[in-house]
């Protein structure tokens, strides 16, 4: 019996089993069970085949951004529309066969852009060069589904249950479970909230089943068992995601205002070039990207070159970016901005900046 098949019937088993108090042990026994399978699955073959085109594409400019969809729902179109690369775009199905990298430029940030091939069902099990599209998805700081609106909802779940199976976690944070294996001692199992969804038997017997015996557990939140199963696997990606829903000028403006309004979803028309504005702009919020500018004493910001940072950086980073032997040098900090009480504030290393800030560095 070959791992896809195991994976089947343990699919089959969830699907059959009711889901009740009694059966809470059973279904988190199977699922650390399919999640072992899945990662076997997922590990390259042993024996060294012959030697294909690379797929992935070097990582380059600030940001990157890979585009996931079912084939002919517009990726290449959008590809070519956005940045000055083209991408072939035809009517029938897989006419983009590698990764086609372009590069966006927003704001002064360079965004790297991948026009990936199509998924098709069963990907992850490596259908249609699925596995190589979803090793390169992984490699991105954000991922654009583009999805028909003429065809509903069904592309997206899809594609989610495509994604979920190789562990990238969409739109959700890393669980706050604090999990440590231990060389002795036995299983030291602790929480900090009422737990609805976990007890200790459940957690030992999901421990077992990955031969670990001694460990140390700490609950923070009410996590699932699949989430607690994430943690021990560990190699889980949590990214966010933008659900584009393209070839809106073939819908009723009723349900184009339905999928407007859904979670971290937005609306274009590539063929009309409806919207891409504002795709743009959410993007741009999920990649969490801020512009800092420098200036030199006695003269006026430089606002011709930003340096693109992630939300949350400090002027030790802001040193780092500009130089390496910076930080060592560094006296102090004057930022004129909306991170400051006042302008110019004097700073140290530790002060966190925002997004169009001014910053001027002086030396020892």
């Amino acid at each position: 019996m070959g791992i896809l098949d195991k994976i089947a019937e343990i699919e089959r088993e969830i699907a059959r089993t009711q889901k009740n108090k009694a059966t809470e042990y059973h279904l988190g026994l199977l699922k650390a069970k399919l999640a072992k399978y899945r990662a076997q699955l997922l590990e390259p073959s042993k024996s060294a085949g012959a030697k294909g085109e690379g797929f992935d594409v070097m990582k380059s400019g600030d940001a990157r951004v890979a585009l996931i969809g079912f084939p002919s729902v517009g990726k290449s179109t959008f590809l070519s529309l956005m940045t000055s690369t083209a991408s072939e775009a035809a009517s029938y199905e897989f006419t983009t066969l590698t990764c086609i990298p372009g590069v966006i430029e927003y704001k002064g940030a360079n965004i790297q852009l991948l026009d990936l091939p199509g998924i098709i069902e069963g990907a992850a099990q490596g259908k249609g060069r699925g596995r190589q599209v979803i090793a390169v998805a992984r490699t991105a700081d954000v991922v654009i589904m583009m999805l028909d609106a003429t065809k509903g909802e069904v592309q997206r779940d899809l594609l989610e249950k495509e994604l979920e199976s190789v562990g990238i976690r969409l739109n959700r944070s890393k669980p706050n479970i604090y999990f440590k294996p231990k060389k002795g001692g036995g299983l030291s199992y602790n929480s900090t909230v009422p737990l609805t969804h976990c007890s200790e038997k459940l957690v030992q017997l999901i421990l077992h089943e990955y031969k670990i015996f001694n460990a140390e557990v700490l609950f923070r939140e009410d996590s699932t068992p699949d989430e607690f199963i994430d943690v021990i696997v560990g190699n889980r990606v949590y990214m966010p995601c933008l659900y584009v829903y393209n070839k809106v000028d073939q819908i009723s403006i009723e349900e184009v205002d339905r999928l407007a309004r859904r979670p971290y979803s937005v609306v274009i028309s590539c063929g009309m070039k409806l919207n891409l504005d504002y795709l743009l702009e959410t993007l741009w919020e999920h990649l969490a990207l801020i512009c800092i500018y420098t200036k030199k004493r006695g003269e006026r910001p430089d606002f011709g070159d930003a340096i693109i940072m992630r939300r949350g950086a400090s002027v030790e980073h802001v040193c780092h970016r500009i130089h390496r032997t910076l930080a060592s040098q560094f006296k102090y900090a004057l930022v004129w901005g909306t991170s400051t009480k006042y302008s110019p504030q004097r700073v140290g290393l530790t002060h966190i900046m925002e997004h169009e800030d001014v910053i001027q560095i002086v030396k020892k």
